[in-house]
């Protein structure tokens, strides 16, 4: 073959030239790629003429989704589809209805499907609900049940309107839309009346000419009918890829760090993974810390370490109650709320064993019977060093572990064979002779039911450790954020006055380390004499050097100088000259 040229194949700039053939394009391949490349898609949950999110949103009958705020008015104006030029009534508006989550994202109303721009989405024509394409055509058209999944009305298949077809992205391509090329404005009257209003030209002099030209050139560039010289579709653009970026990015926060609040938990909302998993989800990319209720945060053992403290009130006496908050949260709060609510007032105590225990807590009274605060049981607290060691202890009462509902028991004597089975939630601290009254009440021996009427009248919570603790945190925060407002002040008092009880004043430290050329050593805003110089005062009140340069800065005051003078340090001493030195000069 020798080293000829001609070997049969296609350099790069060959490729890439105007003229380059393709088999499946043909000639001109290179224009071809080209020509899609200023290609910008508006978001589904975009309003087409304003190119920002939509509130209340509508759609024709070709599926282009306005907002109802922004239509009517350009529909009076102009009475045509803003998107392709075509006439347009507000009668022929169908409003949509589409439903949200808890994210506030919206989603498919019958398989909770999180709507992305990737989603096929359709509309009914005769209801407006909204769903995706995929539970329409699974549920309805396959299965041939021509009713309103969401309101039962029947439809047919002409009333399916697309909104987005994921295959066919031409049709929310922003370069085709009308009006941006034609370069109309797409502001209301009452928008474009308060924006003239609100610059007054009489006040401009020579400015409002200014204004007028530019307004004069904005005007002719309207007028032309060339997208890539028309600045509001220049804008319109940026304005949807920043929407784009946003919607691509939603966890993203700022690249500083960002403060972790005091309610994160130690696990992440766990939506990366779930997103990473199912293509049903929106895309997360950051793992972001879940944060906890007010409830869960207290309800941590040893978060709360405040006591709390209750009264009793039965049909024979008082018993005052001390509850350990830090040992078992869940239990106390359970109590606390419950008591709050009246849930005990009037419930009897269904069993009563002399030299053990007395229980109650169950309004249907037969042992059985009762709730907690969140209507389900919750789990035993017994990692505690509370044991049952004396006589007056409060305990939860339950059917096996992790049982706990809304009955307790009041030992009348120490019961170890109890720890770690119940849990302690409290203490008797005050009316035992009440206990005692209530251990002396007669029985059955049948069923150790007591044969008189005790019950509970009302339980008064004297101190909510809950409550304390908010109180503790709000505080806290009030004082941290007091002290920020006075070190961004420049500090206190003590902390503007040195050791030797001068006083700094905060904007001159400030000035003089930020002065440009500014020398560290400085006092003030004045320089420090430095080695082998001493500040000298002038006439005129400034300062001079040994050179006699007069120094540029305020007078210094007799308190700088005196520290000036503490600060120098000893006088240098002369270095003898002869000897050889250092040979430097041979």
């Amino acid at each position: 073959m020798g080293k000829g040229k001609n070997h049969g194949s296609i350099t790069h700039s060959e490729w890439a030239s105007d003229g380059a053939y393709s088999a499946s394009i043909g000639a001109g391949a290179a224009r071809a790629k080209a020509s899609g490349g200023s290609f910008k898609r508006l978001p589904f949950n975009f309003c087409a003429l304003s190119l920002q999110p939509y509130a209340h949103p509508v759609c024709t009958a070709q599926g282009t989704i306005f907002e109802l705020t922004n239509i009517l008015p350009w529909i009076k104006k102009h009475g045509t589809n803003p998107v392709d030029g075509s006439p347009l009534k507000g009668s022929e508006l169908i409003k949509l209805h589409l439903a949200k989550n808890e994210d506030d994202e919206y989603v498919d109303p019958v398989t909770y499907k999180v709507f992305t721009d990737n989603t096929h989405i359709v509309a009914l024509g005769n209801t407006g609900n909204v769903f995706a394409y995929d539970t329409v055509e699974r549920l309805n058209v396959k299965a041939k049940l021509w009713r309103d999944l969401v309101n039962d009305a029947e439809f047919c298949r002409a009333d399916i309107i697309t909104l987005q077809d994921p295959q066919n992205v031409a049709a929310r391509d922003l370069s085709g839309f009308r009006y941006l090329q034609e370069g109309a404005s797409a502001l209301t009257p009452e928008q474009d009346r308060s924006k003239s209003e609100a610059v007054n030209s009489n006040a401009l002099g020579s400015a409002a000419k200014i204004l007028k030209a530019t307004e004069a050139v904005a005007r002719a560039r309207r007028e032309r009918i060339d997208p890539n010289r028309n600045p509001a579709l220049a804008a319109s653009k940026a304005a949807v890829s920043g929407a784009d970026t946003a919607s691509a990015h939603p966890a993203q926060g700022t690249s500083g760090t960002r403060t972790v609040p005091y309610n994160a938990a130690q696990h992440t909302t766990g939506k990366a993974a779930a997103s990473f998993t199912s293509t049903g989800l929106t895309p997360h990319t950051s793992g972001e810390r879940a944060l906890l209720t007010d409830e869960e945060y207290m309800l941590r053992p040893r978060r709360v370490k405040n006591k709390g403290y209750a009264r009793m009130q039965t049909s024979m006496g008082d018993l005052n109650i001390e509850l350990h908050t830090e040992y078992a949260p869940k239990a106390v709060w359970n109590f606390i709320q419950l008591a709050r609510k009246g849930y005990y007032s009037g419930v009897s105590f269904h069993r009563n064993i002399r030299n053990f225990m007395i229980q109650g807590g169950d309004p249907t009274g037969t042992g059985k019977g009762g709730t907690s605060i969140w209507g389900k049981n919750f789990n035993d607290e017994i990692d505690g060093p509370l044991t049952h060691d004396s006589r007056g202890v409060l305990s939860m009462a339950n059917k096996g572990k992790n049982t706990n509902s809304s009955q307790f028991f009041i030992t009348y004597r120490a019961a170890e064979h109890l720890d770690r089975k119940h849990t302690i939630f409290g203490r008797v601290v005050g009316g035992m002779e009440t206990l005692s009254r209530l251990e002396q009440a007669p029985t059955d021996p049948s069923s150790n039911r007591p044969t008189e009427d005790m019950a509970i009248n009302e339980i008064v919570v004297f101190v909510d450790p809950f409550d304390e603790f908010q109180k503790e945190r709000q505080a806290k925060d009030e004082t941290a954020r007091e002290r920020e407002e006075i070190r961004k002040k420049g500090g206190t008092e003590d902390d503007r006055t040195t050791w030797t009880g001068k006083k700094v004043s905060a904007s001159s430290n400030k000035q003089a380390g930020s002065a440009p050329g500014s020398r560290t050593g400085v006092v003030g805003k004045y320089l420090k004499a430095g080695p082998g110089q001493r500040l000298l005062s002038n006439s005129t009140g400034g300062t001079l050097d040994r050179q006699g340069v007069e120094d540029e800065r305020a007078p210094v005051s007799k308190a700088v100088e005196e520290e000036d003078a503490w600060n120098e340090g000893p006088p240098t001493k002369k270095v003898k000259a002869g000897g050889f030195g250092n040979f430097d000069s041979w």
